[in-house]
């Protein structure tokens, strides 16, 4: 299915104009030079960022490179690493991936990954890379799971992509505007891990991939459940990170 996706993809690309999913200029790339120019100067890997949570520091944070947040209330992960904010040029781009199916959304963003971030990012002590997970309720209704449209776009060999690891049960209510607190509550107990998996996880550095990152109480759970699975290290990758989180 791969090999069929990259052929027509291939041959789309050399008879088909390309508009590059933030400019919407027509080019032959699915996210042009001077938007991967704008990414790689002005995005949020630009900013002075907690190792932790990934968000942009105040200035009193700076000296321990660590929000006041993640200091007060230590999180499950280690390390989080963001390409840019929720609200910069990409964003229109991963609406319309997520809520009007264009896939082809999925080729771009990752492009934006794979050019400006991945190279400085250590791989080397990784062993498996998972996507945050959809409910099969919520995956029949849309038809596909973006955080894994983009991570299997990822270029981070040699680390195994694992895509069916985490599980996620159904829960009908949608968290846009909740605040932490509620979030925390809403998504306690909301993962496992795949029973054949399990013994996969022992002592292991596992990264895990989302779209957009808010409060980030989805990725400190899933974090807690791949630690009481006996994974040493949780590292967050994401695409988009709000700047600050509701309260």
């Amino acid at each position: 299915m791969r090999f069929l996706e990259k052929t027509v993809q291939s041959i789309g690309g050399q008879i088909l104009p390309t508009a590059c999913i933030s400019c919407q200029q027509f080019q032959t790339e699915t996210i042009c030079h001077a938007c991967l120019e704008n990414l790689h100067w002005n995005s949020l890997i630009k900013y002075e960022c907690c190792f932790q949570c990934g968000i942009p520091l105040h200035s009193s944070e700076l000296p321990s490179k660590r929000c006041d947040h993640c200091t007060k209330s230590e999180p499950f992960f280690d390390k989080t690493y963001c390409l840019d904010r929720y609200d910069g040029i990409l964003q229109d781009a991963l609406h319309q991936l997520k809520y009007q199916k264009r896939i082809a959304c999925a080729h771009g963003l990752a492009r934006a990954w794979n050019k400006v971030i991945a190279n400085p990012l250590d791989f080397n002590e990784v062993g498996y890379l998972i996507p945050v997970p959809l409910s099969q309720e919520k995956l029949h209704t849309r038809g596909f799971n973006q955080s894994w449209e983009l991570a299997r776009r990822i270029d981070c060999a040699p680390i195994q992509k694992l895509p069916r690891l985490l599980k996620r049960h159904h829960h009908a209510e949608h968290q846009v505007g909740s605040t932490l607190t509620a979030r925390q509550d809403a998504v306690r107990e909301m993962f496992y891990i795949d029973d054949r998996y399990i013994g996969l996880m022992k002592n292991k550095t596992v990264i895990v991939f989302d779209d957009v990152m808010t409060t980030g109480a989805t990725l400190n759970e899933i974090a807690r459940i791949l630690k009481e699975s006996g994974v040493s290290l949780v590292i967050n990758w994401v695409l988009l990170r709000t700047t600050r989180p509701p309260q």
